[in-house]
């Protein structure tokens, strides 16, 4: 009999951010697979949930290379597969954790189609994304009534980026690391600083959550996430 792959969003950063459910999966776990940039690396996923894996659990990770490169990526992911499959085959339980939200620009994506396209049985355990924990941090609402909240990584289409922030009540934007100076130059062409919300590292000892466009002037942490609530600008006019 085939096991089963769990795969846990374990939320941005904040320890008790993360779900009962999340910890029930951790604690039954025989192995927990956790990302890494590069093998031998420290997971940051795994620093989150570490105190609360049973001792004896078999703890492995897996390497997903930051890399433009198509072949490089699918070549990971396969041999990450099969590591999987293996574990799966002799019955166990696995998990594999993800920060934030398990399905959400989650290199766990491809695991999971994969693995039910051959009949395995997963599951997924929805985390806290950054951009939730951080406008509850900040009392900042996200959408109200009929606005529209677009979600979108900042290496998306150029077309996609600009019909966002022209048609979009409310933006989310992630993956800022890849172009903060572009992403300040549109903040500013929209008149749109005032909205603004940096938040970097957020819910680990080196956080910056800040309202300043400055920070985008530099070379900004991967994890890092931009909320621009629009709302934010009519409520500055009206004096609010």
């Amino acid at each position: 009999m085939k096991g089963k792959l769990t795969g846990i969003g374990v939320g941005p950063g904040e320890k008790d951010l993360l779900t009962l459910r999340a910890l029930d999966r951790i604690k039954e776990a025989d192995i927990i697979f956790c990302p890494q940039v590069k093998v031998g690396e420290s997971s940051i996923a795994l620093e989150i949930v570490q105190e609360y894996i049973p001792q004896g659990t078999i703890i492995q990770g897996l390497c997903f290379p930051m890399t433009p490169c198509p072949k490089t990526l699918e070549a990971n992911w396969q041999l990450n597969l099969e590591a999987i499959k293996k574990v799966l085959d002799q019955g166990k339980k696995a998990v594999f954790l993800t920060l934030g939200d398990a399905l959400l620009y989650s290199t766990y994506n491809y695991m999971v189609k994969e693995l039910q396209n051959k009949n395995y049985e997963v599951e997924t355990v929805p985390g806290i994304p950054s951009y939730s924990a951080i406008a509850s941090r900040m009392n900042r609402p996200l959408a109200e009534g009929k606005e529209v909240l677009s979600i979108l990584p900042l290496n998306a289409e150029p077309e996609q980026i600009k019909k966002a922030f022209e048609y979009g009540d409310n933006l989310v934007v992630l993956k800022i690391s890849h172009d903060p100076q572009g992403l300040k130059n549109m903040i500013q062409e929209a008149d749109l600083e005032a909205c603004l919300i940096v938040a970097s590292n957020f819910g680990h000892e080196n956080e910056i959550i800040t309202e300043d466009t400055s920070i985008l002037d530099g070379k900004i942490p991967y994890l890092s996430t931009a909320i621009i609530t629009k709302n934010r600008k009519t409520k500055k006019n009206r004096g609010e």
